[in-house]
């Protein structure tokens, strides 16, 4: 199986540890990326911390990949205008290449205006920033990633990990990603959004956490869970646990439930030959219209298609 060629653009004032998740997480994927780092003149970058980083290649590498990754700079770092040489660099992609950007590499993405009307996500702590800079880019800041296909954007730091996954995951199907996660010691999918890492005021003593329930609701999903249900579980009012499960998780107990059962069919439609009315059943979805309707809300594409692509991956 032919390679895919990943290629990372590093700038002055990247993060370290962010630079090398592509690489980290990828070099995992049985030998089905080859990953560069190149900077916008193939000099030594400046990190943010006390040493800098030499790469091998200048930013002819870029004409040359299937996927782009922007890796992010310290805040101080940021500008509402991209400098000559990275739009110069940016301008060597070539058209429908898929482009990555980590945590405030979306600023680079959205400064060139490459996110124009497009949804996108960044780190949580600089999302104000972001909206009042790029007012044009419609900015999610509360999950961990969005695929806006050919752009994706993920959150601060460690999303990273997750839109490498997630790459890997859509590429060649779950079975791979998984074990990708499992050898760098990794969640292979992380529920909720990064609004559960957000400052929020420390919680009274002794409240309880939801996650018991959230344990208990995943070995359930075929069953037609309702708020009354896993509030019960959790011995908490209906109000006191969806305020505390949106402060855990990001999102609301509703909307969890649905992102779960999306991702257990989607590991069906690849790992089974169910029927999608079959899928639906396991996963709780009432119909297989409902799967549908879901699915395509989620990733854009109906149940057939998802097997096929996935089915051909693996």
């Amino acid at each position: 199986m032919r390679r895919e060629r990943v290629v990372v653009l590093a700038l002055d004032g990247v993060y370290p540890f962010e630079l090398g998740i592509p690489s980290r997480i990828l070099g995992a994927a049985d030998d089905r990326y080859e990953v560069l780092t190149c900077s916008v003149d193939g000099r030594p970058v400046h990190t943010d911390a006390d040493f800098g980083v030499t790469v091998e290649h200048g930013p002819e590498a870029l004409a040359t990949a299937g996927t782009v990754v922007i890796a992010p700079v310290a805040p101080a770092h940021l500008a509402d205008e991209v400098s000559d040489d990275v739009l110069a660099a940016l301008a060597l992609i070539r058209p429908g290449t898929r482009i990555v950007s980590i945590c405030t590499g979306a600023f680079v993405l959205a400064a060139a205006g490459l996110l124009d009307g497009r949804r996108a996500t960044t780190h949580w702590q600089v999302a104000d920033r972001f909206r009042r800079m790029f007012p044009r880019v419609d900015l999610d800041p509360d999950v961990l990633f969005v695929d806006d296909h050919p752009f994706l954007t993920s959150a601060g730091a460690a999303s990273g990990v997750d839109i490498c996954l997630h790459l890997v995951r859509k590429d060649h199907g779950s079975k791979l990603a998984n074990s990708v996660a499992r050898r760098c010691v990794v969640p292979p999918f992380r529920d909720g959004g990064q609004a559960q890492y957000i400052e929020q005021p420390v919680p009274e003593q002794g409240a309880a956490s939801t996650a018991g329930t959230r344990a208990w609701a995943l070995e359930r999903l075929d069953e037609p869970l309702t708020l009354a249900d896993l509030s019960g579980h959790a011995r908490m009012s209906q109000r006191t646990f969806a305020r505390r499960f949106h402060d855990e998780v990001g999102l609301s107990p509703g909307r969890w439930l649905i992102q779960q059962r999306v991702v257990r069919a989607r590991h069906l439609l690849e790992s089974s030959d169910l029927t999608v009315d079959q899928i639906a059943g396991r996963v709780g979805f009432a119909t297989g219209a409902s799967l549908r309707q879901h699915l395509n809300a989620a990733i854009g594409v109906s149940p057939q298609a998802y097997r096929r692509t996935f089915q051909t991956a693996r």
